[in-house]
C-alpha cells in the first residue's frame, strides 16, 4: 500500500469522471454545497467591486454563475468546470438571448490570457486541488491587478464521522485529506496574493443512516477517487461494520455528518509583492444555523 501522503493523492480523471456521471443528480444532493455558496455571496455585499469580466471557478451545474449574472448585470461570466455534463446543465439555465459562456478546464491550468477577470468566484472547488501553490498561482495570472479571489473550500475536521467509521472497519483511505485553514493562507502568501483573510465555521447535516448520507455523496460526484482506496467491490459485511462503527455519533435519533468550511478571499496585488513578511488573517467562526437533511 502507498504511505500516508501517497495514499490521499487524489486521481483526477477519476474525479472528472465521477463529476460527469453525477451532473443529472447533483442538484438534489447539493443542499449544503448551495448554503455554503449562498453565505459566500452575501460576503460580496461587503465588497466594493463592479467587474466586468468574472469567473466562476468549478461552476458545477451553473447555480452560483446565474447568481453572478444577476448580480453583475454588465458583466461577462465565464463558467468553467472539469466536467462537460455539468456545463451542458449550466447552459441550460441561461435564457435563449444570454447563453452562459462555458469552459471546459483544469483549475491548475487555466485556458485564459493575463489578467482576463476581476473577479474570480470559487464554491467549494479548491478541495479536488491537491497542491494550492499551482491554482494560486494560475489565478493570479489570470486575475487583473487589483482583482478579487473569494473561495470557500472544507477543512480537515469535514466529514470526520465517516473517516472515524471507516478506519475502525480497514486500513484503506475513503474519505478525502482536507487542507488546514492555515496551510491555505500560507499557500496565498507564498504566491505574492495581496490581504489575504481566512476564516471557517462547522456546520453539521443530519442523516437517517450513513447510507444515506453515502448516496447523498455519490449524487454530487464526491467518490472515493484517493491513491490508497480499495480496488475491489465493498462487501455487504465491510458496510454494516461501517454502520455499526457510525452509530456510535448518533444523536437526537440521527446521524450528523459535520463539515468544516473554510472562507477566503484575497487580491491580485496592483504593484510588485513587498520583501517583507505578511501575516494572513485569521479567524475562526461557529456556524449561524446548521444545515440539515433528515
Amino acid at each position: 500500500m502507498p504511505d500516508i501522503a501517497d495514499s490521499y493523492r487524489l486521481d483526477k480523471q477519476q474525479a472528472r469522471r465521477a463529476f460527469e456521471r453525477a451532473a443529472a443528480t447533483y442538484d438534489q444532493a447539493a443542499a449544503l454545497q448551495n448554503e455554503v455558496g449562498n453565505r459566500m455571496l452575501e460576503r460580496l455585499d461587503l465588497v466594493r467591486l463592479r467587474p466586468a469580466r468574472v469567473l466562476d471557478l468549478g461552476a458545477g451545474t451553473g447555480e452560483f454563475s446565474q447568481a453572478l449574472r444577476k448580480r453583475y448585470r454588465k458583466a461577462s461570466v465565464v463558467s468553467l468546470d472539469i466536467a462537460l455534463n455539468m456545463l451542458r446543465h449550466t447552459q441550460n439555465r441561461g435564457g435563449w438571448l444570454h447563453k452562459p459562456v462555458c469552459v471546459c478546464g483544469d483549475g491548475e491550468c487555466l485556458p485564459f490570457a493575463d489578467d482576463s477577470f476581476e473577479l474570480v468566484f470559487s464554491n467549494l472547488m479548491l478541495q479536488w486541488c491537491m497542491d494550492l501553490e499551482p491554482v494560486f498561482t494560475e489565478l493570479r495570472r489570470v486575475l487583473a491587478p487589483g482583482g478579487l479571489l473569494m473561495f470557500t473550500t472544507f477543512g480537515p475536521d469535514t466529514l470526520r464521522e465517516l473517516r472515524a467509521s471507516w478506519e475502525a472497519v480497514d486500513g484503506y483511505t475513503h474519505v478525502n485529506a482536507f487542507i488546514d485553514m492555515h496551510d491555505i493562507g500560507d499557500a496565498l502568501i507564498r504566491t505574492h496574493w495581496a490581504e489575504p483573510v481566512m476564516d471557517s465555521e462547522y456546520i453539521t447535516v443530519t442523516y437517517p443512516g450513513v447510507r444515506t448520507l453515502m448516496q447523498d455523496l455519490k449524487n454530487l460526484g464526491a467518490h472515493n477517487v484517493t491513491a490508497g482506496r480499495p480496488h475491489g467491490l465493498t462487501g455487504r459485511q465491510r458496510l454494516q461494520q461501517v454502520e455499526q462503527a457510525y452509530e456510535a455519533f448518533r444523536a437526537d435519533g440521527v446521524l450528523p455528518a459535520s463539515y468544516e468550511v473554510v472562507y477566503g478571499h484575497a487580491w491580485s496585488p496592483v504593484a510588485l509583492p513587498a520583501t517583507h513578511p505578511v501575516e494572513v488573517s485569521v479567524t475562526r467562526m461557529q456556524p449561524r444555523r446548521p444545515a440539515s437533511d433528515g
